[in-house]
């Protein structure tokens, strides 16, 4: 096979950032430095101008098969993944049937390794069906190769098998993640309980819902000694009960979406769906948090919850249409556009800390150095471009940001070696609408200014 050679990038990893090539040879780095040698036959992806990285982890999405192929399948979903820098995705269990059994994880698996467009690693299930009743076989499914197990979209209610499954955790060395929601304070809740609620006459999510919940379990983490991670936080108090943790010395981690540190809760005045998601979208206060969280690291890692839905669904009334926004092409440019943070922060949040979450940092996240996996994502931090549903590579169309302009686009991604990505176009798969280059550089430098799941 030809060498692969990404010329003309600046590197950003753990070591921070400096000018070089890479050479990729039989799916890993054999060699870093500045103006490699050309060989013949080199396979060259040009790099001028953008950002060469890690591959990015995403801890959390939604695939949908088995059981709901038409929101979305496992290729479609991992083309999207590709092409928004992900090398590798933690597919969550809310298919039907749940990833409660080794015969479902291992179809996903198989699914994933057919697409091939990204590593695709499914989660267990705490409980069985994620009902919250009987703990999953979560000895069964960690001989099985899962480390990872969340029943997302519904929070463990029953404090007492949580703690059971913490100490099931503690011997089996997994990691729990939580979906934090106490069910009794959300039943007929549409979006976040506060002032734009109240004036819409629609019924309200409280704050509290989630943060009791996280209070709950950092306790139950204290008493057994198990990790845990926290899904898709979304307010003040949840951050600062993170932080306090952490300050005890928990093993304590945490995610956010890009859509709770970019919409407020006053989308909603329209009565549109694609603003509801699980949890709902909250304050302006909230986002300062989560911002906040992120820039001094109580938040680990950028994650998308990713969550197609066909359009019929989203067109239903408010109150029953599902929950869920489509997350996995807009994460970064969503990142660089909204967050004031160093680059390093961001590809910290997207790539290795969300691979050490996942236990898949022995070939994800990897420093770029020679004998290092070749998982890597090169991205233009400056070029611009317009979110355009019909774009998109998902089956689903939920996009909240349609029509926004947002800045830092991938180029290439590649996983093992091999392009899945080369000029923000997939190698793989339908051909769809290519995005085109542009000539020269974006318009400016300046931080841009955004607009302010059961199924989730």
């Amino acid at each position: 096979m030809a060498r692969l050679v990404i010329r003309g990038g600046t590197l950003l990893d753990q070591a921070g950032r400096r000018a070089a090539d890479v050479a990729i040879e039989d799916g890993r780095i054999s060699a870093v430095g500045a103006s490699l040698p050309a060989q013949d036959g080199d396979d060259v992806l040009d790099a001028a101008g953008c950002i060469v990285s890690p591959g990015f982890v995403d801890l959390h999405t939604h695939l949908r098969e088995p059981g709901r192929e038409e929101a979305e399948t496992i290729e479609t979903g991992s083309r999207a993944a590709a092409l928004g820098g992900f090398t590798a995705i933690v597919a969550m269990p809310n298919t039907e049937p749940a990833q409660d059994a080794v015969a479902v994880i291992e179809f996903v698996r198989a699914q994933g390794v057919r697409a091939g467009l990204c590593d695709v690693v499914p989660a267990g299930c705490i409980t069985v069906d994620r009902a919250g009743h009987a703990l999953a076989p979560l000895g069964e499914l960690a001989a099985a190769g899962v480390r990872l197990f969340t029943d997302d979209g519904n929070g463990v209610q029953d404090p007492l098998l949580m703690r059971r499954a913490l100490e099931y955790a503690s011997a089996l060395d997994i990691t729990l993640a939580q979906h934090c929601e106490v069910a009794a304070l959300t039943r007929g809740a549409v979006m976040h309980e506060g002032a734009c609620c109240s004036h819409l006459g629609l019924p309200g999510w409280p704050a509290i819902a989630e943060e009791l919940m996280v209070f709950r379990d950092i306790e139950l983490c204290r008493l057994v000694g198990a990790p845990m991670h926290f899904l898709h936080l979304s307010t003040a108090r949840s951050v600062a009960l993170v932080r306090a943790a952490k300050t005890d010395g928990l093993a304590i981690t945490a995610e956010a979406t890009p859509h709770h540190f970019t919409l407020t809760d006053e989308l909603l005045a329209g009565y549109d769906a694609v603003f509801k998601v699980n949890p709902p979208l909250r304050t302006a206060a909230d986002i300062a948090a989560i911002k906040a969280g992120l820039a001094d690291g109580t938040i680990d890692a950028i994650a998308t919850d990713h969550a197609p839905h066909p359009p019929e669904a989203k067109e239903a009334p408010l109150d029953q249409a599902p929950p869920g926004m489509l997350g996995l092409e807009t994460a970064l440019a969503l990142a660089v556009t909204e967050l004031d943070v160093p680059l390093e922060t961001i590809v910290a949040a997207l790539s290795w800390k969300p691979a050490a979450i996942a236990r898949l940092a022995d070939r994800h996240g990897r420093p770029i150095v020679a004998g290092e996996p070749a998982n890597l994502t090169v991205f233009d931090p400056d070029a611009e471009w317009e979110v355009v549903p019909a774009r998109l590579a998902s089956k689903s169309r939920n996009t909240p940001y349609a029509g926004r302009t947002l800045r830092g686009k991938v180029r290439h991604t590649i996983l093992a070696g091999t392009p899945t990505v080369r000029n923000a176009t997939a190698t793989r798969g339908p051909v769809g609408v290519a995005w085109a280059w542009p000539v020269g550089r974006a318009r400016g430098r300046g931080r841009g200014r955004g607009r302010n799941s059961d199924l989730s």
